[in-house]
């Protein structure tokens, strides 16, 4: 296994990563991203003899890896993933299927999946408007954002314009 980048993210799962893994290669869908490399635990180690330790992934041109750790630490939202859709069809397929078979939603666009990892799933967009150089328009855009769950790209829109 061998690094791209100098920096990494290491997710930490419980259990089931290469499950979490699965998961999102199907949700995010076909080119998007692959497995690199899986490591197994081998005799005399924490984990049972043969089973995945880690998968080392590509998602979206973003490489982590993802390492089956045990009870030892939770996820938290102290750490998330921002994904910066297109459009509002992203947003829904995104915000679904990353929940689906057992995670929840969250506010401002936050999303956790079922092995407890945060997602951002926000609209490319959002980043153009907050970095605006009008304070007022900035300002609408937080309070519409702060009272979403899944954002609503078009509702964002209008707090921008001020409609």
């Amino acid at each position: 296994m061998q690094f791209t980048s100098k920096l990494t993210p290491f997710i930490w799962y419980q259990r089931g990563a290469e499950d979490a893994v699965a998961h999102y290669l199907k949700v995010f869908g076909p080119g998007k991203g692959r497995v690199l490399h899986t490591q197994r635990w081998g005799e005399n180690s924490p984990g049972e003899a043969g089973t995945i330790m880690l998968q080392q992934v590509e998602l979206l041109g973003l490489q982590f890896t993802a390492f089956n750790g045990g009870p030892h630490f939770k996820l938290t939202e102290a750490f998330s993933l921002a994904v910066a859709c297109a459009d509002q069809a992203e947003i829904d397929h995104l915000w679904e299927g990353l929940q689906a078979g057992g995670g929840r939603e969250k506010a401002c666009g936050w999303v956790e999946d079922a092995w407890g990892v945060s997602w951002q799933i926000i609209p490319a967009a959002w980043f153009d408007m907050i970095n605006d150089p009008d304070p007022a328009r900035v300002q609408r855009v937080f309070q519409a954002i702060w009272a979403m769950g899944k954002i609503d790209l078009a509702a964002l829109q209008l707090a921008y314009d001020g409609a």
